[in-house]
């Protein structure tokens, strides 16, 4: 839907916001996580691996939760399924982040209503690969 591709918070988290949390980052290359936090990174964005095993990923320190982060968040970038994606959107909005984003096939309709009523923007159903993409950056 696209309400839930808005371009102006899509350009506001691609174009101004430099700490990404992404929440499911671990240090398997296999998780689409993992190529997607390097293609981040490769656009000078910092990234914040959040998993429970809280690795190192990307050269990155991990944290087990948002709430263990010691620095502000800009965006928190969601590879979680559907069913359990939506307590990080209200996380990063407890923890002050600027936008949320649910990456591709990550959809909750109540956590996109919650989130955008308390003020953040939040993308839902795409990836900051074929958001970059669609500019032919």
């Amino acid at each position: 839907m696209t309400m839930w591709q808005d371009k102006q918070a899509i350009d506001f988290m691609l174009d101004e916001c430099e700490t990404w949390a992404v929440v499911g980052l671990s240090d398997n290359p296999a998780r689409t996580a993992y190529p997607i936090a390097a293609l981040l990174q490769a656009r000078g964005k910092r990234v914040v691996p959040i998993h429970p095993s809280a690795p190192v990923v990307h050269g990155e320190q991990g944290y087990a939760s948002l709430a263990e982060v010691p620095f502000p968040v800009d965006v928190v970038d969601v590879f979680r399924r559907s069913d359990s994606a939506g307590q990080y959107a209200d996380e990063a909005v407890a923890i002050g982040a600027k936008g949320v984003w649910f990456q591709l096939g990550v959809i909750d309709e109540a956590a996109f209503d919650r989130t955008r009523a308390a003020g953040v923007p939040m993308v839902m159903d795409t990836c900051p690969a074929i958001e970059w993409g669609k500019r032919g950056a």
